[in-house]
């Protein structure tokens, strides 16, 4: 009877936390400027999939190139920081030099300051490089992350220092052991990390708000913020459909690394 009501409770709260997509879903599936639609009338009777097209092939508003925009400047930074940060934990968790103890408590202290306050010293750097308005403003700032140092840092201190001695004593140095023992290990670490950036990366309105002023260079997150003016504040369906096209990516990349959350997560002694 306890199995029956949990499962119930969960149930419940799965459904009410799908809602609000589903919602989004079937008002982007009524006729364009269609306004919104009762509880009752909310399955359309005749989909309007071709609102999707309608959204990517916009002629005002570059849906197609927002998004390619921001899979590149994505792609770019996960990648990035997972060469970055990996190396830097294997530093700290696999190499005794002095102050490495000093180097992550700094790691550690520099994630009590939110993102934002560093935002204005970072657009002036790249305003004095003149990147601004290019991928590399976009890309290079995101490229370290103290978080994913920390995540993974705390992962490889759990792997036995006995596979480094082995891999020493037949002649393998620290960037042999780092790229052929260590890493082949950290897969949970590595697909957590990954998931969380791109979440952020994907997510990210304020940055590529400052970095960038031409509608060429613009990302979805941002681009989503035209839409309104765009397409009428209220064409409801076209304003889902972006929504939908927006989202979608973020539930897939979490389906496919949601297995390795908790494991990562574990693993890494953060709770």
């Amino acid at each position: 009877m306890r199995r029956a009501l949990a499962y119930a409770a969960l149930i419940a709260l799965a459904a009410f936390l799908v809602a609000p997509f589903a919602w989004m879903v079937l008002v982007s599936l009524h006729p364009t400027r269609a306004p919104i639609p009762d509880y009752g009338e909310l399955i359309p009777a005749h989909a309007q999939w071709q609102n999707y097209w309608l959204v990517l092939t916009n002629s005002e508003v570059p849906v197609a190139r927002f998004a390619l925009n921001s899979v590149f400047v994505a792609v770019c930074v996960v990648s990035g920081q997972l060469v970055v940060c990996s190396l830097a934990a294997y530093g700290l968790a696999r190499i005794r030099f002095p102050g490495a103890d000093a180097v992550f408590f700094l790691f550690v202290a520099s994630m009590m300051f939110a993102g934002v306050v560093t935002q204005i010293p970072v657009y002036l750097l790249m305003r004095d490089l003149h990147w601004l308005d290019t991928y590399a403003a976009l890309v290079v700032p995101g490229l370290s992350s103290a978080f994913n140092v920390f995540l993974l840092r705390q992962f490889m201190v759990g792997i036995p220092r006995e596979l480094d001695e082995a891999s020493q004593i037949d002649g393998a140095g620290h960037l042999r052991i780092y790229a052929q023992v260590v890493m082949p290990l950290c897969k949970p670490a590595l697909a957590t990390a990954a998931a969380f950036t791109f979440f952020a990366v994907w997510t990210d309105f304020f940055w590529p708000l400052l970095a960038t002023n031409s509608m060429r260079m613009r990302t979805l997150e941002v681009g989503l913020s035209i839409f309104k003016n765009s397409y009428g504040a209220t064409n409801w369906p076209l304003q889902m459909a972006a929504a939908v096209v927006t989202l979608m990516p973020m539930v897939v990349v979490f389906v496919l690394a949601q297995r390795w959350f908790v494991r990562g997560i574990q693993m890494s002694g953060i709770k």
